[in-house]
């Protein structure tokens, strides 16, 4: 963005939420979602977050401080493996529309997303000891990581027909960084702890499957202007076609000997 501002305009927008027991909490306003917020879709825009909070930014500083404005807002609870556990997942979403003008003082759209997800760890109760709320969020949470996994086995098996997305919110929310037109990186946090063995392997296996996501992304643009760029791409290649055929026939003609009266 610094180095194109003075050709193309920008407009940088943030949302921070959390999806706990099931429910959306906007963590931007947390008042607003105390009975969770409702998932919508659209042909427009896909999967999104009615009334959801978006806080226009114009910096890292302002960024980094709807990030941690969000963070004071994040579930979290004690266990015997973590005193300040997340209860529960979290993403924060950054939307950036870029505006830019062709040689015909034509305007021209492109939106891209970047979303950060922290995932809450996968949990045995016979480790953490949870009873309770923290039974409870343990198995919600265990339930949406497994159809994570779900969703992730069927995008990278590549012979299924249907990926499961609809099996949880959290794999609802994030279809379109996964299957869709994207590119998917996944960090694991593993221990060096003999302790914690069976959940390091586990970890490092779901992040396995992660990484042979095969995906195609192409530029987000309005479909207007991708028809044209499609058809002006087009063009192009023929004009060059022609010249070269042209170029060829020209040459044929002037080989010596080549001449009318050859016969």
């Amino acid at each position: 963005i610094a180095l194109n501002s003075a050709h193309d305009k920008y407009l940088v927008r943030a949302s921070y939420f959390e999806i706990y027991n099931e429910e959306i909490r906007d963590l931007l306003s947390p008042q607003k979602s105390a009975h969770g917020l409702e998932l919508k879709e659209s042909s427009d825009s896909g999967v999104y977050i009615k009334d959801l909070t978006s806080v226009v930014v114009k910096s890292v500083a302002e960024i980094n401080s709807v990030l941690q404005k969000g963070k004071k807002n994040r579930s979290v609870g004690f266990t015997l493996m973590n005193a300040g556990s997340s209860r529960s997942h979290s993403i924060f979403s950054i939307v950036i529309e870029c505006c830019s003008v062709d040689s015909d003082k034509n305007e021209h759209i492109r939106v891209g997303k970047l979303s950060l997800v922290d995932l809450a760890g996968s949990e045995r109760q016979s480790k953490t000891g949870a009873s309770g709320d923290r039974l409870k969020e343990a198995t919600k949470i265990n339930l949406s990581l497994s159809a994570l996994g779900n969703c992730i086995s069927a995008l990278v098996d590549g012979k299924s027909n249907h990926v499961p997305y609809r099996d949880s919110k959290l794999t609802r929310i994030l279809q379109d960084s996964l299957g869709g037109n994207t590119k998917t990186v996944m960090c694991a946090n593993a221990g060096p702890a003999d302790y914690n063995y069976d959940e390091s392997l586990s970890t490092l296996r779901y992040a396995s499957r992660a990484k042979n996501i095969k995906n195609k992304p192409v530029v987000n643009e309005d479909p207007k202007d991708a028809k044209l760029r499609e058809h002006q791409e087009e063009i192009a290649r023929l004009k060059s076609l022609l010249s070269k055929m042209s170029s060829d026939a020209c040459a044929t003609n002037h080989v010596p000997g080549n001449t009318a009266n050859g016969l």
